[in-house]
């Protein structure tokens, strides 16, 4: 499964950080529609999308079912192998520690998010589980994402 990097609407002079984090907050609408915590990630190589995912959780009664955990799996099967080095993750929230192992593992070479998680985030508890070449981008549509996972909790409550 891949997507062009840009659709027939968009010009190249799109900021690709911002392309691609819509399209992680599209798999965060998703999660929502399952009321699931709308989290929604993608991972991205060479300009093309090669795993999505979003929070599945509940649907699969399983707490490893993460959106990041989703991508990584089908990014994996896409390449071909378990790194992920050359590839970017876009992700609405910031991951969370099990998630910043997995993709330390993967090697990843980038990693963009949405949203701070300041109760369960990575870099509160575990700042260096991720790969030393890693590059972090935080705060790219950050309201947008903050707000799609305020509204559901409010809703929750």
């Amino acid at each position: 499964m891949s997507i062009n990097y840009y659709s027939e609407n968009e010009t190249k002079d799109v900021n690709p950080d911002i392309y691609f984090m819509k399209q992680a907050l599209f798999e965060a609408h998703r999660a929502n529609e399952r009321d699931e915590v709308p989290i929604g990630a993608v991972i991205v190589c060479q300009g093309r999308i090669i795993g999505r995912g979003h929070n599945l959780t509940e649907t699969l009664t399983d707490v490893t079912a993460h959106a990041e955990m989703q991508a990584i799996t089908a990014a994996a099967g896409f390449l071909g192998g378990k790194y992920l080095i050359d590839c970017t993750l876009y992700v609405t929230v910031e991951p969370c520690v099990m998630c910043a192992g997995a993709l330390g593992w993967s090697q990843i070479t980038r990693i963009v998010y949405g949203a701070s998680d300041e109760k369960r985030g990575f870099t509160r508890f575990a700042p260096l589980a991720l790969h030393p070449k890693t590059e972090v981008v935080s705060g790219v549509l950050e309201e947008q994402c903050s707000s799609l996972v305020k509204e559901f909790f409010k809703k929750k409550r």
